[in-house]
């Protein structure tokens, strides 16, 4: 299993440093680096070759997603030559630590049915603001046989192959989605304790984190639209709750309010819920999951009002 063949795929754009050293850090380590760049303008493009990878520039008139991106480093190591046994999907933001590789190929021989071996991401800089302290905690995913990974993810090509790889379509959410179709085929996903990547997210304001969460709820919206009907209920329970605790109840308490002056009491169930949080994940994790529930709703009626007018949204991006 240590003599496996691994090609790594990384997808970016405009992450300058940060991409150097994702790129310095899978040298020598991988057998083929493909880069993958969605119309990048500064210089990620020369960086990538100067550093050695083959770099694949996506025609950003067909519009870009992160799951295209990944479908098409992909279809550069089907195109010829011997396929690899392992591809390590990784974002431009993150440097691969020093052991995963090996760490991961460890993981699949323990673990024969697995199709996918994803390790601890950690943020780089935690302490910078609350918002990357969140993403760090959201990250520490538990050990174990899993529905799905993140971004960075060791899988077994013919695997991913054989499903068809990413869904182009996808906005966010991607991983999850390809995540279900492995498991569909009689794959498993195997969350490991090893560390895997540091990642950058950069989220410094408020405004960006909101962003991040209503990406959140498009994602659940589009998903439990898509598979929620089927046995495994995808998204449907994380959908619902956005809907009832960014929507349905505010609404609600309005009008319970307009009708009656102790109606307005009923606003103490967000205090309520902050504080049975707030003992399960600290004063942060508690404020900002309720928070988040009215962006995450955003995300929601988003979808829902796109596919009505039959239209398809664009990226929601926060950097």
């Amino acid at each position: 299993m240590q003599d496996a063949v691994i090609d790594a795929v990384v997808i970016g754009r405009n992450e300058g440093a940060r991409l150097i050293q994702c790129l310095q850090s899978l040298q020598g380590r991988v057998r083929r680096l493909i880069y993958v760049d969605s119309g990048s303008g500064d210089g990620s493009v020369q960086a990538a070759r100067d550093l050695g990878a083959e770099v694949v520039a996506l025609d950003m008139r067909l519009g870009f997603t992160a799951a295209r991106a990944r479908n098409a480093g992909l279809a550069v190591l089907a195109a010829g030559g011997e396929a690899p046994a392992f591809v390590q999907f990784v974002d431009g933001d993150c440097e691969v630590q020093p052991g995963w590789l090996a760490a991961g190929l460890a993981g699949f021989a323990a673990h024969p049915g697995a199709v996918v071996i994803c390790g601890r991401r950690r943020e780089r800089f935690p302490e910078a603001s609350v918002y990357n302290a969140l993403a760090d905690r959201e990250w520490d995913t538990p050990v174990g046989q899993a529905l799905a990974c993140g971004g960075d993810a060791l899988m077994r090509f013919a695997a991913v192959q054989a499903v068809g790889g990413y869904d182009a379509s996808l906005i966010a959410g991607e991983e999850p989605d390809l995540c279900l179709r492995l498991r569909r085929a009689g794959g498993e996903v195997w969350r490991i304790v090893d560390e895997m990547t540091l990642h950058d997210a950069a989220l410094l304001r408020f405004g960006q984190w909101w962003r991040r969460m209503v990406r959140a709820g498009y994602a659940f919206a589009e998903g439990a639209a898509r598979h929620g009907s089927a046995a495994e209920r995808h998204w449907l329970a994380e959908t619902r709750r956005a809907v009832v605790w960014g929507l349905v109840l505010p609404v609600v308490m309005v009008l319970a309010g307009l009708l009656h002056p102790l109606g307005w009491l009923l606003a103490l169930i967000y205090p309520a819920q902050v504080v049975r949080l707030v003992r399960r994940g600290g004063l942060a994790w508690g404020f900002f999951s309720v928070i988040g529930r009215f962006a995450e709703a955003r995300g929601v009626a988003s979808y829902w009002a796109n596919r009505a007018r039959g239209r398809r949204r664009g990226l929601i991006e926060y950097k």
